[in-house]
């Protein structure tokens, strides 16, 4: 007879609880980050549950156009597939930070240092950027909320956390992606700004910049 031992059971149970368990602890950190921004509790669930979802829709900046490309398969039949092709921004990715970014600048009582920590963040993110053909642009994950901390501990002391976020979403979004536009054209498909899946970089830059001006 087979019999698992007590340790093989308790790590199985672990990788099938593990997705629970970052989710939890994901949620704790954006909990928390979003409370040193003065957001309540159910609004973060709110405004997390709208990205997720969000994530999956495109708005488009102008017409569309849609090109009809034939492919083959492994078997050898050939088939014609609808590209799109246009500029979009992702809702999750960025209409909701672009959304609570211009919200925040609201609570800001000195404008010149913000500007000056953006407009660094612009020119990091920016340097860093990198076109991947297939997959939009590329950035070193902790770059921006790494920076857009530093600069805001630097020049905002007084309300790090809103200038963190400020500066890494806005930062990001404008240096990155606006500015790499350009460079997209040359490429196929459909360029969604601030589009990179469930959690996009923008997102993620605002939550952990400010979790790391707490630190």
């Amino acid at each position: 007879m087979f019999f698992l031992s007590v340790s093989l059971i308790v790590f199985i149970l672990f990788l099938l609880f593990l997705p629970i368990i970052f989710l939890v602890w994901f949620f704790k950190i954006v909990n928390f980050s979003f409370q040193k921004l003065g957001l309540t509790p159910n609004l973060t669930f709110l405004l997390l549950l709208l990205t997720i979802i969000g994530s999956q829709i495109n708005i488009p900046l102008g017409k569309y156009r849609v090109r009809n490309i034939r492919r083959t398969n492994f078997f050898g039949f050939s088939f014609i597939q609808k590209e799109i092709q246009g500029i979009a921004i992702n809702l999750g990715g960025g209409v909701i930070p672009l959304i609570i970014s211009l919200y925040l600048f609201q609570q800001v009582e000195d404008f010149i240092p913000v500007l000056i920590t953006l407009f660094l963040m612009i020119l990091i993110t920016h340097f860093f950027a990198r076109v991947i053909p297939g997959v939009g642009i590329g950035l070193p994950a902790l770059i921006p909320p790494v920076f857009a901390a530093l600069f805001s501990l630097i020049f905002y002391p007084q309300n790090p956390a809103i200038c963190a976020y400020i500066s890494g979403t806005l930062g990001t979004l404008i240096g990155a992606d606006i500015l790499n536009l350009y460079k997209l054209r040359q490429y196929q498909g459909l360029i969604s700004i601030g589009g990179a899946g469930v959690f996009d970089g923008i997102f993620l830059t605002g939550v952990i910049a400010v979790f790391l001006t707490a630190l």
